[in-house]
């Protein structure tokens, strides 16, 4: 099925070379022309002025860009031109209220829409091997998966609309968790002089072994804190994650709060466009002397 590629960011660029390689990718759009004509030279497609002529070309339509604003803009473009029975998936991460109101826009023209965000960060959208949790109809999702499965190791449907994004906030509160676990554990550890790297092999083979141990460690150690996933954007998730709640509960949920305080703080300071693994600066800070 020839598709369209909406936002070549840090993970739609991956998808959309994953794309390319496999032969699906047919157009690409993205509001900064510069990455899309970097984009062109290297993979042939065709660059699409806006979302509504993208929206003639394909049927099939993926967007990865960050706002949930962004989501419902795009979305009003593509139905101005759209064929009907086209499909859009969503790997961005927003709101399962967002995902509704997209669906209800692609219902007026007979229409499609998969809230299907995505977890594995950069190097698994570099991959081709990302989590992929997918809220809509199921046979869909069945259409689409042959192209999904491109860029997606992974992929489950949840259920119904909205329950995608429902369970990427799922993963986003457990990953502030593990952030706040790993990083203060092991700030801990270098301040009683151990020597890390044998903590960390030992640890890692033990039950509190876990893939953020494995993938950031000994990074974090050595203050290398290139992004797979900026801090910046786990803020923006977290926020998201702080709405739902607040929708259900009148009780806030600790790591959310904790975690939004801490990196309001480092954003604060610069360092936003870091690896959320930049937490760890904090907790080398709170434990000096």
């Amino acid at each position: 099925m020839e598709t369209g590629f909406i936002g070549l960011g840090a993970m739609g660029k991956y998808m959309a070379i994953n794309l390319s390689k496999a032969g699906y990718l047919k157009t690409v759009f993205n509001r900064t022309t510069k990455k899309t004509e970097i984009f062109k030279k290297e993979y042939k497609c065709l660059v699409s002025n806006s979302p509504s002529e993208l929206a003639t070309r394909c049927r099939l339509i993926i967007i990865s860009v960050s706002r949930d604003q962004d989501v419902l803009d795009i979305v009003k473009q593509l139905i101005t031109k759209i064929s009907s029975n086209s499909i859009i998936v969503d790997t961005s991460t927003t709101s399962s209220k967002t995902a509704k109101k997209a669906t209800d826009l692609l219902k007026k023209v007979n229409s499609y829409f998969l809230d299907a965000p995505v977890s594995g960060g950069v190097e698994g959208a570099k991959n081709g091997t990302l989590a992929m949790m997918v809220g809509g109809e199921k046979q869909v999702l069945k259409e689409a998966r042959p192209v999904l499965n491109v860029i997606a190791k992974n992929i489950v449907h949840i259920g119904p609309t909205g329950s995608g994004q429902a369970t990427k906030a799922v993963n986003q509160i457990m990953a502030a968790g593990m952030n706040q676990a790993v990083t203060e554990a092991l700030a801990f550890g270098e301040a009683m002089n151990l020597p890390m790297e044998k903590v960390i092999k030992i640890v890692s083979t033990g039950a509190a072994g876990n893939w953020f141990l494995d993938h950031r460690g000994e990074t974090m150690l050595s203050g290398k804190f290139e992004p797979g996933f900026k801090l910046s954007l786990h803020q923006k998730d977290l926020s998201i994650c702080q709405s739902m709640v607040g929708s259900i509960s009148e009780n806030a949920l600790p790591i959310i709060e904790m975690t939004l305080i801490h990196y309001k703080k480092l954003i604060d300071d610069g360092y936003g466009d870091e690896d959320i693994s930049a937490l760890f600066r904090l907790k080398q800070a709170n434990l000096k002397k």
